[in-house]
């Protein structure tokens, strides 16, 4: 189609039609491009067709191949051009231009790009256009490999150059058979960042532990005591002072109301609301210690169970507090919301996930996927200006010195 004809088609179509004739004609002129560039190359490597060269390549025919164009495969009839071998055969040449117009990158990014955004592997033809390679087996063979990738960018990254301040694990239950430990460690500047995860059947040590171990040898290291947020998990307590016998635990205040509220009446939820609230408020460690008492003051005389829940928290409840570090750090490291969040909106990543299958590497697929996402929208924890105050508070105390034995009289 020449330009003339193109400009009397434009006049003649609809507004709606328009559009779509002048992208045939782009796609026309591309192919047109494209058969020129391999007659090119095939020139370059035999010869011009009428005065061969008469070298060991020769032309042998065409064949139909498939090019990329705006992201749709389409036919073209391609050159073939063979190599004489030393034994006296033949083989085929790769043409570097029809490979590269072949190549599926522009179409493996338009299917990904559905699938971040929540299309589902037999929706993704609808999306991006039905065209070879947009079928539900090929996008979801796309999904795997791609997935493979998100699981090496994640648990590939090196850990030993960030100054770690505080560190944050918690359970994502996936499916009645999988449960998910995840971390979140926060810099000494208020950055979060997402570590590492471990699968296995509850929220169990030995998890934790390969967690630990596997974040260890990635270089993840504390240069003072490591305040770690934990939301009461006995499993994951023990696993951590393993690693870290000095750490420094905050039990998350969040979920400790959270318990005590489910073993107390309805009509007592406002006070114990407003005492918990005072707490994530106060500042230092008198004051929280002071507001304790009236939280066991409180529940003494109305629920044994609630208030051996309360008891059972024990300094781990005002760890944050005990260190006299400024209020503006309480709403970020008395709870785990942190982390909470980040599992809200991974949540609805994988809500489109109907079955995860254990036998296979499913969920740490999609898991690492859905964390890299969410990890994309962090920001700094508030109060990040006054972690120097924790960083200092954190800070071990000096070895004690050991004194040398007095020489014995004979």
């Amino acid at each position: 189609m020449s330009d003339f004809s193109l400009l009397g088609q434009l006049d003649q179509a609809s507004g709606s039609e328009a559009g779509q004739v002048f992208r045939s004609f782009i796609r026309e002129h591309v192919r047109d491009l494209i058969c020129q560039v391999m007659a090119q190359e095939v020139s370059l490597l035999c010869g011009p067709k009428h005065q061969p060269t008469g070298g060991d390549n020769f032309r042998s025919g065409s064949s139909t191949g498939r090019i990329q164009i705006d992201g749709k495969r389409e036919e073209i009839v391609r050159p073939r051009v063979r190599q004489r071998t030393s034994e006296g055969c033949s083989e085929e040449v790769s043409l570097q231009s029809y490979q590269s117009a072949s190549d599926p990158s522009e179409l493996h990014a338009s299917i990904l790009a559905a699938l971040k955004a929540g299309v589902s592997t037999r929706q993704a033809a609808d999306v991006v256009g039905e065209t070879h390679g947009t079928g539900r087996s090929n996008v979801s063979r796309l999904w795997q490999e791609v997935g493979h990738q998100f699981v090496e960018e994640l648990r590939g990254r090196d850990l030993s150059q960030i100054d770690w301040t505080v560190l944050m694990l918690d359970g994502l239950v996936l499916s009645k058979d999988q449960t998910a430990i995840v971390a979140i460690g926060i810099d000494s500047e208020g950055r979060k960042h997402v570590l590492d995860f471990e699968l296995g059947s509850s929220e169990n040590k030995e998890i934790c532990r390969d967690l630990l171990s596997r974040l260890l040898k990635r270089q993840f290291s504390c240069q003072r005591r490591l305040f770690a947020v934990l939301d009461g998990s006995a499993a994951l307590k023990n696993a951590l002072l393993e690693f870290f016998p000095d750490a420094v635990v905050q039990r998350c205040l969040v979920h400790k109301e959270r318990n005590i509220r489910a073993k107390l009446s309805k009509r007592h939820w406002g006070e114990l609301a407003r005492l918990f609230k005072r707490l994530r408020e106060f500042q230092g460690a008198e004051a929280a210690l002071e507001v304790v008492g009236e939280l066991e003051s409180f529940l003494k005389g109305k629920s044994a169970t609630a208030y051996a829940s309360l008891q059972e928290a024990g300094e781990e409840l005002t760890a944050l507090h005990r260190l006299n570090v400024p209020c503006t750090l309480h709403r970020s490291l008395l709870s785990t919301n942190a982390i909470e969040n980040s599992f809200r909106n991974t949540r609805r990543k994988l809500g489109r996930v109907t079955r995860f299958r254990s036998e296979t590497d499913q969920a740490s697929r999609w898991l690492s996927f859905s964390l890299l996402d969410v990890q994309k929208g962090f920001r700094r924890i508030q109060g990040h200006g006054d972690l120097g105050s924790l960083v200092k508070a954190l800070e071990r105390g000096p070895e004690p010195a050991v004194l040398a034995s007095e020489p014995s009289v004979a």
